[in-house]
């Protein structure tokens, strides 16, 4: 049923539940194949702030180098930090003799997601939703949303307990 399945990532308490559900699904097909795939965003949770262009907005200390330093250093370990949290996802899933891929990418979550899953001609993608209603959702806008709308594919959403 599903041979390529897409797994869209964060770095939130909810991202293992996600995983197993996309996991799940691709030990019930012989040959599937899993990519792992985590979006660098500001909007994520636990990103870095994004850098204004006037850094004096956000840092009394006027956009000094020693700021956007700082700045780079927490970004970087964000990275650092989705790449370990995707490796040791695909040696989960290789364990479970699934073939598995990860990629890491910049960008807006949802367009990128569905760009993603058009190039790797996914056949479904599975991923979480924040939980987001309201107010909330309006102004920060919705994700899973997005994609449920804009994707090549099927679309299953996991949602949080």
């Amino acid at each position: 049923m599903y041979q390529k399945i897409l797994i869209a990532l964060d770095m939130s308490k909810m991202a293992e539940t996600v995983f197993n559900h996309g996991l799940s699904l691709a030990k019930q097909e012989q040959n599937s194949q899993l990519l792992l795939l985590h979006i660098l965003s500001a909007e994520e949770e636990n990103s870095p702030l994004p850098v204004p262009s006037d850094l004096t907005e956000m840092y009394p200390a006027a956009g000094n180098d020693l700021t956007l330093e700082t700045w780079k250093e927490q970004w970087e370990a964000f990275e650092i930090a989705g790449i370990k949290m995707l490796e040791s996802y695909q040696n989960q899933a290789t364990k479970s003799g699934v073939t598995t891929e990860f990629q890491q990418v910049y960008g807006n979550p949802g367009s990128r997601i569905c760009k993603v899953a058009k190039e790797w001609h996914a056949d479904v993608i599975v991923m979480g939703h924040r939980g987001l209603s309201g107010l909330q959702e309006f102004f920060l806008g919705s994700v899973s949303n997005y994609v449920l709308h804009h994707a090549p594919c099927s679309v299953l959403i996991v949602q949080s307990k």
